[in-house]
């Protein structure tokens, strides 16, 4: 599975992690030096997993809070602890 961004590929790995209709990759298949912290916002110190979204900046452009991992998942998440998930305008498939 693949996900990318005006072409650009962000994330491809067979190892992929399905919840709430969202495909987690792992870290390791992640161009993690395209992402960058986002601040946090009320609602995600409220998130019960610890959420921190990223923004994705791709040649120069800024997509913000494009990606997101989950540093502190609760049992009924802890399979996607330390993998990111996409949205927005980033293509997943």
């Amino acid at each position: 599975m693949k996900a990318t961004l005006n072409g650009r590929t962000v994330a491809e790995s067979d190892d992929i992690v399905e919840v709430g209709g969202y495909a987690y990759f792992p870290a390791a298949a992640v161009r993690t030096d395209w992402l960058e912290k986002a601040p946090k916002t009320a609602d995600d110190r409220e998130c019960p997993h610890g959420v921190q979204f990223y923004d994705l900046v791709v040649s120069g452009a800024r997509h913000p809070r494009a990606a997101w991992c989950y540093e502190a998942p609760r049992p009924a998440m802890a399979n996607v602890g330390g993998r990111f998930g996409f949205w927005n305008e980033v293509e997943v498939g």
